[in-house]
Order: structure tokens, then C-alpha cells, then sequence
């Protein structure tokens, strides 16, 4: 009997160990998977650059799907103030932080509109001129267009590859806003909603980062924001 009692006990510890996340790396769902480590600090935007012949051949862009289309196909919207001879890519400088920052959020500033309708943060990219209009990019701890509350800007990597959330990304234009993360706040990835993902030189710091955010609601309702970012990560501290 005090062996069978003593088996009983063994077993019952085993079973909450296990049950209770036993192991070294403990914790809830939104740690970091083993082996991969967290980039934390500001991923550096180098500036896109294209001729009048074509698209964005280096640096950092944004494109926008119409709701018909596909990535890579198409089509895209045309942007008639973008400097490419290819009207659908939109070229983007960095902003007063030189990039996005992740580990902490780059909120709108308050207004986040001048009485024209620009957009006016400009601490992750300088605002973006789009059909007379700037749009501007931020990362806010509640999303502006849907009040919800978003995760903190996060990249992690791991053998080179990047992942990561960044359902805090918005674009402020023309006095609305558009939630532009992926994956969205709470998680949902609708329609084209694809990423982050992204490739990552550790000897360079060279970085490329890519993602897409399907529009839910308003006036440009399931066309698709095309994000990719370029340039070197600098880590905090």
C-alpha cells in the first residue's frame, strides 16, 4: 500500500509540472520559441530610390492591391506624385528615429492631421506624399481606426529568417486612419494579411522586412497595404 500510495504521488507531481509548463522556458504563448532571439532597438530604414523608368530598385516602399488583386500580379494602385516612372511604388525615407522601432511604440502625435488632411508623424518614415496627400506611419498602443488594443512592435529571429507582430502599424491620410499590421489587432490575418517576415545578416546587420495588411472598413475597404523595409538594425543599449 505505501508503494502504490507513493506511485500515486509521483505521478500526480509529474502530471502538474507538465500541465504548468515545467520546463526552463516556462510561460505563456507569447514568448519567444526556443532558439530564436528578440531584435530589440530600431530597425534603420535606408531610403527607396527609383528612376523614371521604373520601380523602387533599392530601399524601402510602400504599394497598395486594389481589392481584385493578387501579390506579385496585381494590380496595384497608381500613385500619380510618386517620382518612379512606375506610378504603383511609393519610395519612403526614414523618419526622426531612422526607422521602426520595436520594444516600444512611435505613437501619432497629437494632432495627428494638419487642417489639410497630411499626416504629420514622422518618427518611423517622413510622411509619404499619395495623391496630394501625406500618409504617415505610426505604431500606437491602441490601434486609431479600431480601438483595440494592439501588441508592442516585435521582431524576432532565428537562422536568419525574421517574424514577428506589428499590429500596432498604422497609416494616418486625408484625416483617416487605416490600420496597416500584421497580424491584426487580436491577432486575425484577413484576406491578404501576410507577415512579418524578413531575412537578417548578423555579422552586417543588414536586414530586409516584409509584410502586407489587408484594409478592413472605410473608403478603401480590402484593397491591401505592401510594406518592405530595408537598411540595418541598431540594438538598443
Amino acid at each position: 500500500m505505501p508503494r502504490r500510495l507513493a506511485l500515486c504521488v509521483l505521478l500526480s507531481v509529474a502530471l502538474v509540472a507538465s500541465a504548468c509548463g515545467g520546463d526552463d522556458g516556462g510561460g505563456g504563448g507569447d514568448e519567444t520559441a526556443a532558439g530564436a532571439e528578440e531584435l530589440v532597438g530600431v530597425f534603420k530604414i535606408d531610403p527607396g530610390t527609383c528612376d523614371t523608368a521604373g520601380p523602387v530598385t533599392k530601399g524601402s516602399y510602400f504599394r497598395m492591391i486594389t481589392p481584385d488583386g493578387k501579390p506579385g500580379d496585381g494590380p496595384y494602385v497608381p500613385n500619380g506624385d510618386s517620382p518612379c516612372g512606375d506610378k504603383t511604388w511609393a519610395p519612403m525615407k526614414p523618419g526622426s528615429d531612422g526607422g521602426l522601432r520595436t520594444g516600444e511604440y512611435q505613437p501619432y502625435p497629437d494632432p495627428a492631421f494638419d487642417d489639410k488632411g497630411n499626416g504629420t508623424a514622422a518618427s518611423v518614415t517622413q510622411p509619404t506624399v499619395w495623391f496630394a496627400v501625406t500618409f504617415a506611419n505610426a505604431t500606437n498602443e491602441k490601434d486609431p481606426q479600431t480601438d483595440a488594443a494592439t501588441s508592442m512592435p516585435k521582431i524576432v529571429v532565428e537562422e536568419g529568417k525574421l517574424s514577428g507582430d506589428l499590429s500596432a502599424y498604422a497609416a494616418a491620410w486625408n484625416k483617416q486612419h487605416f490600420n496597416q499590421g500584421a497580424p491584426k489587432p487580436g491577432g486575425d490575418r484577413p484576406g491578404l494579411t501576410v507577415g512579418p517576415t524578413g531575412t537578417y545578416d548578423e555579422a552586417t546587420k543588414a536586414y530586409t522586412l516584409d509584410w502586407s495588411s489587408q484594409i478592413v472598413g472605410g473608403p478603401f475597404n480590402n484593397f491591401t497595404g505592401v510594406w518592405h523595409l530595408e537598411g540595418t538594425f541598431e540594438a538598443e543599449g
